[in-house]
């Protein structure tokens, strides 16, 4: 076996890539205990269970304890901590024996729990739930195992294993070339270079240093462009060179996304807030009633009740909740995160091909070139299809079935032998094969994209005659491409050469002077659902562009069916050398882009992205990874090829817009669920604020006590847990939503002000009314014992009002109709909001907990006030929503 030591697994495994590179071939194979027949089955297993699966690892090595971590480590959370030590200094250690409380501190303590492991628990379902859906999506490597290639799970490759490689394949592991054939790799996820570069087995490194350049190596998590290809596997796992950089940068932050700055930015205010109010309420209490002490820790108090301490549980909630309902619709969430950009994208850019075609593409007509079926046609390039090793796509396929049906293919077989293949690339557009017949003879078979087969041809084939090629034919050949086109077709052409180089030295240079036989007609119809998907995303406020490879003629024929705008068409070409002024111009006012190479793709999304728009991009073939890798939001699919699954963030398990649209839906709800929490918070905490401020200023007692206002903060962020089983107003679903903290002041100065009027109106019913009849007197003629009476009374009653207002304004303000009665929550927002309210109305009721959290007796009839109170308020509510929404489209 290979030694590997310690330093080898150190510096990048640079040091075994280097002595890999340089040895033998078959020096290496004996070494790694394989053979270029593959490792048996149960050899593999040994490995398997002796190194591990070929995965990278996490960067934890207990990833529930870093969730515990996470969960705990929030700036919420900390100011909690703080507050917590605070409040144990001023209620236990600073004070007398007899007056020591830690009830305050337990309160607070039982908030950060609740916070904590709820969050924990979610954090917990939401890795779970991403790693069960991801088992729904295959990856898979062509493995030789037992003398035969098979297709097994990629996390099952072990050292020693043979792996095939062809165009639009991971490289799962880092693997020595034993055999190569026009290998185009791209490794831009180790070194940044967008340009493939060539691998060729047969060809050692020259430069010892440059170990990621070194032409007979193939390092994990780089991807196949072109070609095909054969290696044995030297590392695995986080001993491959990407393992390694993987875990040097586990240190390093992600990319935030809108989501991440858009919740960082709105926790950095409500923080603020706290920061600023509860000095404020120190310093009011402090003047007015005398008593600093007692001003500090209702300032404690009033802090905790300001922070939105379940905000980072419900926005896990919200995404855990989303993903699970994204999976019911056929999409598998890869990054939760993405949920959100999915729901803001306002662009969405794809290919035609299977998107808003059927995906069924079928071998329509194979014309010679007088547009005459004949068999000979049918039969090169079946030849083609057939013995090409890349990828084989649906023209490949649609070829190979038209052959079985017509023509003899196992006589064909047995006639012809492969030789060599010139593998596919997006530059050449056009593939070959090299066959030979039972005389020996070899014949160059080569299909493609018009104008470069074209370009590499020179000779007709025409009335049984070879004729050389004019501009003449040229353009007669062109004509009745355009007219196919003009029909749905999409049209290649077929050309052949006969003995050409000689065996072994085959390339792309042979592709030239090539006799043109004949046409390949491929029709892709529309799917009878595309035009119903494409009218349900442009009511959701998305606008489709098509990116397309394809020509012109037949994009307009699908587009015009499925209902596009097709009256502006751009190909690549007249993209090139244009400004980003232009650019801008150009993409905003097209709808449909054809001819597009990789790059171009990508451009036109960066240029989008530049324009503020958020774009999602849906691409299932190695050709759409530079644009799925530029966009928001990228979408695959499970039939994808392995570079597109990986770059993707979301996955359909089928390719269909409706899928897509319905996804769209539930991402703008988990949004809107976000949202609602975050606004009717910010308001409601600002309400508070004012009342607080109100009363600690013309108050001679405290309005509330420290534990009453814990367990009040408590009780209402407990209900909030709810919120992520909500439903959003379908209007609120009908554009796209991005994050934005610009409104987020004008609605809490709105509705804030809102629920602090029937505060201050609780304040005089129960300071001039209330109390005056349960203490027998006003305040002003009490005696002590009295007026410590009429204090509890006065907060009993201001709990109760406050945790019904608060429970209340829930229902008020998550949609912009009357709550109740034109609209309403779903039931488990409901019950918890309403169950909660009444089981707060109910302690000042029991004597043991009412004696324990100080509240006063309280007059039955009072209930009826707060009812009366409440009516009001929504009235007020429903009328200030109204004046919101005539400068506003939204109210949440």
């Amino acid at each position: 076996m290979l030694k590997i030591n310690s330093k080898d697994r150190v510096v990048t495994d640079a040091t075994l890539a280097k002595r890999i590179a340089r040895e033998d071939k078959s020096k290496v194979l004996t070494e790694l205990g394989a053979s270029v027949n593959g490792l048996t089955a149960s050899e593999a297993r040994k490995r398997l269970e002796r190194d591990g699966f070929n995965e990278v690892s996490n960067k934890e090595h207990h990833p529930k304890l870093h969730f515990l971590a996470d969960a705990f480590l929030t700036p919420f959370t900390g100011v909690l901590v703080i507050l917590a030590t605070l409040s144990f200094f001023t209620n236990y250690v600073f004070v007398p024996t007899n007056q020591k409380d830690l009830s305050t501190v337990i309160i607070m303590l039982v908030m950060i729990l609740i916070s904590g492991i709820t969050s924990f628990v979610q954090n917990v379902r939401t890795s779970d739930a991403v790693e069960s859906l991801l088992n729904m999506v295959s990856v898979t490597t062509n493995i030789r195992r037992d003398e035969k290639d098979q297709e097994l799970p990629t996390k099952g490759v072990v050292v020693g294993d043979i792996i095939n490689l062809t165009a639009g394949d991971l490289v799962p592991a880092d693997l020595l070339l034993l055999r190569s054939k026009d290998l185009f790799c791209s490794a831009s996820s180790l070194n940044g270079e967008s340009n493939p570069v060539e691998k060729i087995a047969d060809q050692k490194p020259e430069d010892e240093d440059s170990y990621l350049d070194y032409p007979n190596v193939l390092y994990e998590g780089t991807n196949i462009v072109s070609g095909s290809g054969m290696g044995v596997v030297f590392a695995t796992g986080d001993q491959t060179v990407f393992g390694n950089l993987a875990r040097s940068l586990a240190k390093n932050k992600n990319k935030e996304t809108t989501f991440d700055i858009g919740i960082k930015n709105i926790s950095k205010i409500l923080l603020t807030m706290t920061a600023v109010i509860a000095p404020l309420v120190f310093l009011i209490n402090g003047l007015t009633k005398g008593d600093w002490l007692n001003a500090l820790i209702f300032a404690i108090a009033t802090a905790v009740g300001l922070t939105p301490e379940m905000l980072p549980v419900i926005v896990t909630s919200n995404l855990v909740k989303g993903s699970v309902e994204m999976a019911k619709h056929e999409t598998i969430v890869k990054r939760m995160s993405s949920i959100q950009n999915f729901g803001s994208a306002d662009i969405l850019c794809t290919d035609k091909t299977g998107t808003l075609t059927q995906d069924k593409v079928v071998l329509e007509r194979h014309y010679n070139l007088n547009l005459e079926e004949k068999p000979k046609v049918l039969e090169l390039s079946f030849l083609n299809s057939y013995y090409q090793t890349g990828m084989k796509d649906l023209m490949d396929k649609a070829i190979i079935d038209a052959a079985d049906d017509e023509l003899d293919t196992n006589n064909i077989k047995q006639n012809y032998q492969k030789i060599d293949e010139i593998p596919f690339d997006f530059k050449r557009r056009r593939m070959s094969v090299v066959v030979k017949n039972k005389k020996n003879e070899h014949l160059l078979v080569t299909k493609g994209a018009a104008e470069e087969m074209l370009a590499c041809s020179n000779r007709v084939e025409k009335d049984g005659e070879i004729k050389p090629l004019d501009e003449a034919q040229r353009k007669e050949i062109l004509d009745k491409i355009d007219e196919m086109n003009r029909d749905g077709l999409r049209v290649i052409l077929l050309a052949y050469k006969k003995n050409p180089a000689p065996v072994g030295e085959f390339s792309v240079a042979d592709e030239k002077e090539l006799i043109l036989a004949g046409f390949l007609a491929f029709l892709d119809p529309p799917k009878d659902s595309a035009k119903e998907a494409l009218d349900a995303l442009k009511q959701d406020g998305i606008t489709v562009k098509i990116l397309t490879g394809d020509n012109e003629a037949v994009t307009r024929n699908v587009g015009a069916q499925v209902g596009l705008n097709i009256d502006k068409v751009y190909q690549g070409k007249e993209l090139e050398n244009k400004t980003t002024a232009e650019l801008k111009k150009i993409v905003q006012e097209c709808d449909v882009f054809v001819k597009l190479s990789p790059q171009q793709k990508a451009k036109i999304i960066k240029v989008l992205r530049e324009d503020g728009h958020t774009v999602a991009y849906m691409g299932d073939g190695i050709n759409d990874a530079p644009a799925m890798k530029a966009a928001d939001v990228s979408i695959s699919v499970d039939t994808a090829v392995d570079i597109a699954k990986k770059s993707a963030d979301i996955i359909l398990l089928h390719k269909d817009l409706r899928i897509l649209e319905r996804a769209v839906q539930i991402g703008r709800q988990v949004f809107g669920n976000a949202m609602k929490y975050i606004k009717i918070t910010l308001s409601s905490n600002f309400g508070n604020i004012l009342s607080i401020l109100v009363a600690s200023s013309f108050l001679p007692f405290l309005p509330m006590l420290p534990i009453q206002l814990l367990i009040l903060d408590l009780m209402y962020g407990t209900s909030c847990l709810s919120i992520p089983f909500d439903t959003m107003n379908r209007h609120y679903l009908s554009e796209p939503r991005k994050w934005s903290t610009k409104k987020l002041p004008k609605f809490m100065f709105y509705f804030g002000p809102t629920s602090s009027i029937f505060d201050i109106l609780t304040f005089a019913i129960l300071f001039f009314v209330v109390c005056p009849q349960v203490v027998g007197t006003s305040y002003a003629g009490a005696t002590a014992s009295q007026k410590l009476l009429f204090s509890l009374v006065f907060s009993a009653g201001w709990f109760i009002e406050s945790l019904w207002t608060q429970e209340m304004v829930i229902h008020a303000l998550r949609d912009p109709r009357v709550p109740f009665i034109k609209q309403h929550a779903t039931a488990i927002v409901t019950w918890s909001t309403i169950s909660m309210a009444v089981i707060g109305t109910a302690l000042p009721f029991i004597t043991p907990i009412a004696k324990a959290m100080k509240f006063g007796p309280i007059p039955v009839y009072f209930l009826a006030v707060v009812f009366i109170l409440l009516v009001l308020y929504i009235a007020l509510t429903t009328v200030v929503k109204k004046w919101y929404m005539k400068s506003e489209k939204y109210l949440i």
